[in-house]
Order: structure tokens, then C-alpha cells, then sequence
């Protein structure tokens, strides 16, 4: 039998750097003002560069097999009622659930009338088609399942798109989503050139030709834990 629903503990991968503090900072007191039965807390690994990647893998890896776990990006704020909609889903089934049906980015038009007091989803805002990052909700059980995301994905870049794949063929759907909207807000963007980001879109790629591929998306999949192994 599933465990008896407690706190949910909330994994924030996060680095310091200046322009995201603002960001982090408000993401924290987002939390403790609207969801303050959840339990925030970062990861960070001891890699030389940020892998996002490695630190949701690391993080989730430390809570119970069939524990519902949040894995929240630090410039990204849930709607309290699809979050704790999806977290309910996620003690059972097998599937990594999103806690939204649209990703708005802010901006800093729209970040700056968020901490003016307007309500987020009155917010000016662009809406990003198919994304599939930002907040996550699974089990260590689920996520272990399709091998969590590949810490490969170096910097910034891709690891978001490769996983999604990733969980719809080796888990046989995509992730479920509840009604909602999860609000980016704004910081300075990172660098998406140069030779590692090459790297990272040349393995997307490599992704993309598994995808229909049951045999290769597995393959794939199996060299992706080559940081927090180590």
C-alpha cells in the first residue's frame, strides 16, 4: 500500500548567482505564503558547472522509493490547486505528473507587476508552447523508472525536452498534466553557444532519432547517470 500522505518536500536545484537571487528569494516566500504545508529545500552537486539535470536526479534520490516528491526550478511559482492536485496523482500509476497546462513566461514587465501586488495570472506574460520543465511531481520509484534526466546535459540546454521523450517511450505516455499555470519569472538570461551547448544539442538529438525506438531510447537512457554516480 501507497505510504500515508505527510509533508511533500520540495527540491529546488539551485547555484547563487546574482541576477537569480531576486528570483530564488520569492520563490521561497511563494511557498511559505501560499503552500506552507510543503517543505522547501535545495541541492546542489559538487560538479564544476550547474547540471540541473544531476541536481533533480540527486534530489529525488533522497527521498523514500514511494515518497511524492516536487522538483521546482528556483524562478518558477505552481498554482497551489493543481500542485496539490498533481501531488495526490503521483502516489500512484507510474507516471511523472506537471501541475500545469501553460507555461507563462514573465518577463520583466510582468515580473516587475508581480511584486507590485497584481495577481500572477493577471499578469503580462509569453506563453511557452510545449514546455514541459519548471515543476515536476514524482515518486523516486517513477522517476528511477525512466532513468530521471541526463546528467550529460551540461550548463543550460535540452535536459527538460530529452526527458520528456525519455518518459513517453520507455514509460509508454507522457507525463500527465493537471489544469493550470506555473509563472517563470525574470532574470538574466544564461548563454546558449558555445561548446558546451553544442554538446548538449548534439545529444539531443540524439533523443529525437530514439524516439519510436523502445530499444534505443533505453540504450540511451543507461549512460545518463555519469555525475551524481561518481
Amino acid at each position: 500500500m501507497p505510504p500515508s500522505p505527510g509533508p511533500v518536500t520540495v527540491i529546488v536545484p539551485w547555484r547563487p548567482a546574482p541576477s537569480r537571487v531576486p528570483a530564488f528569494d520569492f520563490v521561497l516566500e511563494w511557498y511559505a505564503r501560499y503552500l506552507p504545508e510543503f517543505q522547501v529545500r535545495t541541492v546542489d552537486t559538487e560538479d564544476d558547472v550547474f547540471v540541473l539535470a544531476a541536481c533533480r536526479n540527486l534530489g529525488v534520490a533522497m527521498a523514500d522509493p514511494d515518497e511524492v516528491v516536487v522538483v521546482c526550478d528556483a524562478d518558477t511559482l505552481p498554482e497551489p490547486a493543481p500542485l496539490r492536485a498533481a501531488v495526490e496523482a503521483a502516489r500512484t500509476g507510474g507516471l511523472v505528473h506537471l501541475p500545469y497546462t501553460e507555461y507563462r513566461w514573465l518577463g520583466r514587465t510582468g515580473d516587475a507587476q508581480l511584486r507590485g501586488g497584481m495577481p500572477a495570472d493577471e499578469c503580462a506574460h509569453d506563453l511557452v508552447l510545449g514546455a514541459c520543465s519548471g515543476v515536476y511531481v514524482t515518486t523516486p520509484r517513477t522517476w528511477a523508472g525512466h532513468g530521471g534526466q541526463d546528467e550529460r546535459f551540461r550548463g543550460w540546454g535540452f535536459e527538460d525536452a530529452a526527458w520528456y521523450l525519455a518518459h513517453g517511450e520507455l514509460l509508454g505516455q507522457p507525463p500527465v498534466r493537471h489544469e493550470g499555470r506555473v509563472y517563470a519569472l525574470h532574470h538574466a538570461a544564461e548563454e546558449r553557444a558555445g561548446a558546451r551547448y553544442e554538446a548538449n544539442a548534439a545529444l539531443m538529438q540524439r533523443y529525437r532519432d530514439a524516439e519510436g525506438d523502445v530499444v534505443a531510447m533505453t540504450q540511451l537512457v543507461a549512460g545518463s547517470r555519469v555525475l551524481s554516480s561518481s
